[in-house]
């Protein structure tokens, strides 16, 4: 099979469109530019991290309360494993397996989390992934990047799934898939294990038809 994500990921595009998000109820301008991964909203930029974000990356995801919801963040973080990861990133890239796009408040410049799309190329699916640091929660910011970043996934990537994971005693990850318009698909109980325990994962998914609908329903283009 021919898959064109890597020709995706290395165009050029850059527009504005502005969104009506039926829960938010908020407007939000997305400005994206593909191949250098940016993209604003009201109050966010999503960019590529970069090395200098390491430290700040550390500290925040360093909270033994942001890693216990992730299934594969250490804790503690470890000298020198954000760097590689950050430099991982690019192979991920190119090879057009991963998009990863820091978290950045438009206002201060201040670093507060990480949201990214893992991609399975071969079905033109990827799972939607994201935290942020824990002084940052509860301010609907996930949400906003979540939405910018949906709509990057089908419009720039065009992908045909866009799915996501969450520990069922972290509702708020839930509720964040919900209000960009995700449906529920399941809970697989006892599915993994953090920190020696048992999880419950669920599910949420969302296909590129259903984002076309909500997209002439409630934004406007």
């Amino acid at each position: 099979m021919n898959n064109g994500f890597s020709g995706r990921l290395a165009g050029w595009k850059c527009y504005s469109v502005t969104l009506k998000n039926k829960n938010m109820k908020t407007k939000v301008r997305c400005d994206r530019k593909i191949n250098q991964l940016l993209i604003r909203t009201a109050r966010l930029v999503l960019r590529r991290f970069k090395l200098t974000d390491a430290s700040e990356i550390q500290r925040l995801a360093g909270d033994s309360s942001v890693a216990s919801m992730m299934l594969n963040m250490p804790n503690p973080y470890e000298n020198g494993a954000v760097t590689r990861w950050i430099i991982n990133q690019k192979e991920d890239l190119k090879l057009g397996l991963a998009v990863n796009f820091a978290i950045v408040h438009r206002n201060n410049n201040c670093l507060m989390g990480a949201i990214g799309l893992a991609i399975h190329k071969d079905f033109e699916r990827a799972m939607l992934t994201y935290w942020l640091g824990k002084p940052y929660w509860g301010c609907g910011y996930c949400t906003e990047a979540a939405q910018a970043v949906l709509r990057y996934g089908f419009e720039d990537l065009e992908l045909n799934r866009i799915y996501g994971h969450h520990f069922k005693r972290n509702p708020a990850s839930g509720r964040v898939m919900q209000k960009i318009g995700m449906s529920y698909e399941g809970c697989q109980r006892q599915h993994v294990k953090k920190w020696g325990a048992f999880q419950d994962v669920e599910t949420y998914g969302i296909l590129r038809e259903d984002y076309e609908k909500l997209k002439r329903k409630y934004w406007e283009i």
